[in-house]
């Protein structure tokens, strides 16, 4: 029965295989159908086939679970070791030092020299402050064998009034100084042709010295987010017990521009002085004098790696408003640095000049043993080529070492005066005991060098000198100007309470003219004089007694050395002041 079965299952299998040969052959050419596409198959995530988390695994043996026994073997150790219980450390917070607006500070010493100098501050409102203070230095004089008066007094005022607000901030100074001087450096062989009642004559008479006097008035505009960056103003009048007089007008305004991260930044400056002096050395004429200076100094920063360079240009037109001399002056500005070796070492170099305006009160500032009738005009600095290297030697000292090489025309000598014992004598400067100013072309070769370190924030220490070269056109020498300058200092935090420092200055050689006229010949003799070096030593300690009041104890000129700042003019031997300061609040 299941053999027939098989053979009709053969024959049907066999019968339909030629049906569907035939049919092939019969009409090869099935036609055309045409299908429409309802809607496009959309798959759903129910069609997604899904894996199980956890499949079913029909493996018998994976599903069975082993029982797992652990047994610690453990035995008994001595020990003697005891913990001490932990306790935290104390932090000792140093108490925060209180902030005084206000101090004064006095000082008595031998000579009768007192020291004085009183400082006040007060915010008004949110935005303003006025400021002001007052000192004062005198003393009484003693200067060993000097006959006649050789007290000195400088006394000055200044006050301040100002304003912070949020785009700009500004401010006014009002000030006044008073000071006299005697010109006590006779010549040192002054009256050998005299007798002792006209040379006693002679020093009787200088008693009236010489009194400066300077009101100034100033303003200062600063501006934080504006094309112009700063504006100042300021006026200078300047008088002296001799009828001489002084008016100087500076007027600053500063704009910088930031393009594509440079700098361009632009001043301008007109700087104005003019005076009267009574009447010239030989007492027969008036002097008169007046310089407008204006001049515009733009600048152009770059920076690219490791390298920032300044270039610039300064250009001056100088009115001679009494001569009718007019001049237009050209002048580099151009700085460029180079980190070497990051802050450790920085390359900088460049060429800078500049026309700078001379004045009868810079003048005295730096001597105030001028006679009232010297020469004013202005100084052509053409140019000042300089390179060196600064940076830091370690994270407490750093270093700055600078050759220099400046040329300037027309630059300020101080010489002493000429004199004459045969000639009856006006004034209290024509005895040989005054100065003038004499121009030259000078030429400096320098070399500058510093050395600073902060060891602690109780222990500083510096130490620069300048070692100069001078050469003149006209002039015989570069009059008063010393070939060495060297200074050092040094401030030590002792504990909390005792403080001290030193301070060290050494001067080089000058060398000033000696010209005496005679009646007979009528030639004057002129002597170039050497003015010897020297060095003065000063220490000073300071006692904190409290927040508010400390006491001081300075000795100057510890060397004892009554040497010549200028010639025949020395200065006050050791010198001692005992003195304190106390802070306040109003």
């Amino acid at each position: 029965m299941k053999i027939q079965i098989q053979h009709k299952i053969t024959v049907f299998l066999l019968l339909a295989s030629l049906q569907i040969v035939s049919a092939q052959k019969k009409d090869e050419n099935i036609g055309t159908e045409v299908v429409n596409v309802v809607k496009p198959y959309t798959p759903t995530i129910s069609d997604a086939f899904k894996i199980k988390e956890t499949p079913t695994l029909e493996d018998d043996d994976n599903t069975r679970t082993e029982n797992i026994k652990y047994t610690i073997f453990s035995f008994p150790v001595a020990s003697t070791f005891s913990p001490s219980k932990g306790k935290a450390a104390n932090v000792d917070k140093s108490k925060e030092e209180r902030l005084y607006k206000n101090y004064f500070t006095g000082g008595l010493g031998n000579y009768l020299t007192v020291f004085s100098e009183l400082y006040v501050t007060e915010n008004i409102g949110d935005n303003d402050y006025f400021a002001g203070m007052v000192k004062h230095l005198s003393s009484n004089g003693g200067i060993e064998n000097i006959p006649v008066n050789d007290s000195f007094l400088n006394t000055s005022l200044d006050l301040t009034y100002g304003s912070k607000k949020s785009d700009y901030s500004w401010s006014t100074d009002l000030g006044y100084q008073i000071q006299n001087y005697h010109w006590y450096g006779l010549p040192l062989d002054y009256g050998a042709s005299l007798n002792e009642v006209e040379r006693n004559g002679i020093y009787d008479s200088l008693d009236k010295g010489q009194t400066y006097h300077n009101f100034y008035l100033g303003g200062k505009i600063n501006f934080n987010e504006s094309i112009f960056n700063e504006i100042s103003l300021k006026y200078n009048r300047f008088w002296d017990g001799y009828n001489s007089s002084e008016n100087r007008f500076v007027a600053k305004p500063s704009f910088q521009l930031d393009i594509v991260e440079n700098l361009i930044k632009t001043n301008l400056i007109v700087d104005y002085v003019g005076g009267t002096f009574a009447k010239d050395f030989l007492w027969t004429t008036a002097i008169d004098y007046g310089f407008a200076n204006f001049g515009v100094n733009p600048s152009f920063a770059v920076k690219k790696d490791d390298w920032s360079i300044n270039l610039g240009a300064s250009i001056f037109y100088s009115l001679d408003t009494k001569r009718s001399d007019n001049q237009l002056f050209f002048y580099p500005q151009i700085n460029a640095s180079l980190k070497v070796v990051g802050d450790l070492m920085v390359f900088y170099t460049g060429i800078e000049g500049s026309l700078e305006q001379n004045s009868y009160r810079d003048f005295t500032n730096i001597n105030s043993f001028l006679s009232p009738n010297i020469l004013i005009a202005p100084t052509d600095r053409q140019y000042d080529i300089f390179a060196g290297l600064k940076g830091k030697l370690s994270n407490y000292v750093s270093y700055n070492v600078k050759g220099s090489y400046v040329n300037e025309k027309n630059r300020g000598l101080f010489r002493s005066n000429s004199y004459n014992e045969n000639v009856p004598i006006l004034e209290e400067y024509q005895y040989g005991n005054s100065f003038g100013i004499v121009y030259d072309k000078l030429k400096t070769l320098s070399f500058f060098g510093e050395l600073k370190a902060d060891f602690s924030k109780n222990i500083s220490f510096g130490i620069n000198g300048t070692f100069s070269s001078f050469s003149t056109s006209n002039q015989q020498e570069a009059w008063n100007l010393p070939a060495i300058q060297l200074s050092t200092n040094l401030d030590i935090n002792i504990t909390q309470k005792w403080y001290a420092g030193a301070a060290v200055f050494f001067v080089g050689e000058r060398k000033d003219l000696i010209q005496r006229t005679n009646v007979f010949p009528l030639l004057p003799e002129s002597n170039i004089l050497k003015i010897d070096s020297y060095f003065d030593a000063n220490v000073h300690v300071g006692y904190k007694y409290s927040e508010r009041f400390t006491a001081f104890l300075r000795l100057n000129n510890i060397a004892n050395q009554a040497y010549q700042k200028w010639l025949n003019f020395p200065v006050q031997s050791f010198q001692i002041m005992l003195g304190g300061n106390y802070k306040f609040d109003f």
